[in-house]
């Protein structure tokens, strides 16, 4: 017999019963809606999340994020359950390099390590020397000493790593983040016009325009604290708007705009595999223990050793 869907009135205090009866750790990345932040354990970026995946004591891993972060929380887990609240919450940028691709890619390279965002599968992960995150990227790149290196998958953030490294040499594959890449540089300096006393804040997967003209570039915690440590400033932010509910909790009086994308009509800073996460998915992956992220045992032990020296490194 199939489980039920019917859902209890009050969520919330679903969930948090849930998450004792299960003895389960909830994980949530700045990108996902604001009532998941608030049931979260911890919220934070790829990196934070990896951290806490690594120290986490508990039974279950509730991850809500995508599909890649899962993943990394099952490899420095292989005793604990991961389940996430929807499947198919994934990343163009681990779905724009697939495993196959990236070994023929490698393999034209011989000699070159490896060095590969986070927003990779597991299986490119355990193509790697090394991981990095967007806060740790420079420190990674700079970890290798001038040696010949591939950057995969995102090309924007390979290209700012190159000029805050001197590194011009880097063996780049060619992907972009299907947000990031949507922000329009034209429509942000018409909207810079309008608001000549913002602050803009970028992430370095956005294309070069548009960093060209942010006061700041930073991963997604770096944009968070440079907003709440400005809050009289208004901020314009190009990066996924979930960012803002942190941000307003820590500057209530903050005023933020969302980075324009060329087309006016669309949600363009709205990450729409992050947004297939909600708070009923989230109560139904705890009550049914499901669905679980599970990683190939001889792929998860690769992978582990470049996650792991990327945390010791940072």
């Amino acid at each position: 017999m199939a489980p039920t869907t019917e859902l209890p009135d009050d969520l919330e205090a679903a969930i948090l019963d849930l998450k004792r009866e299960r003895k389960a750790l909830i994980l949530a990345h700045y990108y996902q809606e604001d009532a998941i932040q608030d049931l979260a354990d911890v919220v934070g970026d790829s990196l934070a999340l990896a951290r806490a995946a690594q120290n986490a004591d508990c039974e279950v891993i509730a991850f809500c994020g995508v599909h890649f972060m899962a993943e990394t929380a099952a490899i420095l887990n292989p005793g604990r359950r991961v389940v996430v609240p929807d499947m198919d919450a994934g990343c163009s940028l681990a779905d724009g390099c697939p495993a196959d691709d990236f070994a023929a890619f490698t393999a034209q390279h011989p000699g070159a390590k490896v060095l590969t965002y986070i927003n990779a599968s597991a299986e490119v992960k355990a193509m790697s020397d090394l991981i990095c995150t967007s806060s740790n990227a420079v420190k990674m790149v700079e970890s290798f000493d001038g040696a010949p290196l591939v950057f995969a998958p995102d090309r924007h953030l390979a290209r700012w790593v190159s000029k805050q490294t001197g590194r011009d040499d880097l063996i780049v594959w060619p992907g972009a983040c299907v947000v990031h890449e949507q922000f329009s540089a034209r429509e942000l300096a018409r909207l810079k016009v309008r608001h000549p006393e913002a602050d803009v804040l970028a992430h370095p997967e956005c294309d070069q325009g548009v960093l060209d003209q942010a006061d700041f570039v930073a991963s997604t915690t770096g944009i968070i604290q440079r907003a709440v440590e400005f809050p009289e400033r208004t901020s314009i932010v190009a990066t996924e708007e979930g960012v803002f509910h942190s941000i307003r909790q820590q500057a209530p009086n903050k005023e933020l705009i969302p980075a324009p994308g060329a087309d006016e009509s669309c949600a363009c800073s709205l990450c729409p595999y992050m947004r297939l996460n909600n708070v009923e998915k989230l109560y139904l992956a705890l009550r049914d223990l499901g669905p679980e992220v599970t990683v190939d045992p001889a792929i998860a032990e690769r992978a582990r050793l470049p996650i792991e020296r990327m945390l010791e490194l940072s």
